[in-house]
């Protein structure tokens, strides 16, 4: 009890924004991970587990019966619901894939800005445990294990520093990971003769053309990012 007390005191108590080298650095990181195709493809699994986590709550969300998800080597992943294979519940839940790290970074940069660097860890904790319930493949277990493990260590024995310095890194990894991954979706589209991207599928779904979708989830993605990057760069929105 006196551990989950210091605990929930730790996560609610909010603590100094780090200097503006450690913004900087960790945004730096960030593209550097995203510009290096070995440590995107690496790190990219961490963008899926959230993306197919995006699918999963909307789908719970419009009523839809969750049956698992998957996260593949190559980074794809898939999450199965029943439900209505038409209409606006459908549509949301596929819809819902490209935004979901475009609006966990956006949520952990508000956290950030207000000094809930803990508070923001143990929230990505959380969601990547509920990820863990639902997984039904072998290398999707062990994607979102490594993610498991990496978060304990972070939110349970690393220093504050570290702690600050991870926090950020994620944060900007999510919401520039984001919009790559669309534009990522779209150079894909092009070369593959059966197109089964979450953009086709709206646009089947909507009858309205695939394009149109990618031109909306990336303004989604990045509005979020030059919301959540002025929250972290201490900009005072109106």
């Amino acid at each position: 009890m006196d551990w989950l007390g210091e605990t929930w005191a730790a996560i609610t108590t909010p603590a100094a924004v780090p200097s503006t080298s450690v913004v900087v650095g960790t945004a730096v990181a960030a593209v550097l991970v995203l510009g290096v195709p070995a440590l995107w493809h690496l790190t990219r699994h961490a963008l899926t587990i959230v993306h197919e986590a995006g699918h999963a709550f909307v789908a719970l969300l419009v009523g839809r019966r969750l049956s698992g998800i998957r996260v593949h080597s190559d980074t794809s992943g898939l999450t199965v619901s029943v439900g209505k294979p038409r209409g606006p519940g459908m549509v949301a839940t596929v819809a819902a894939g490209y935004p979901a790290p475009a609006l966990v970074g956006l949520g952990a940069a508000w956290l950030l800005s207000r000094g809930y660097t803990l508070a923001m860890l143990w929230a990505l904790l959380v969601l990547v445990v509920l990820v863990l319930l639902q997984i039904r493949n072998w290398y999707g277990l062990w994607a979102v294990l490594v993610s498991l493990v990496v978060l304990v260590g972070l939110t349970v024995w690393a220093p504050e520093a570290v702690q600050a310095a991870a926090a950020y890194l994620l944060t900007w990894f999510f919401l520039l990971g984001a919009p790559r991954a669309v534009l990522e979706m779209q150079s894909q589209r092009r070369r593959v003769r059966v197109d089964s991207s979450d953009a086709a599928v709206l646009g089947r779904l909507t009858h309205t053309p695939g394009l149109l979708w990618v031109g909306v989830l990336l303004l989604v993605c990045v509005a979020a990012l030059l919301v959540g990057a002025a929250w972290l760069v201490g900009l005072q929105l109106p």
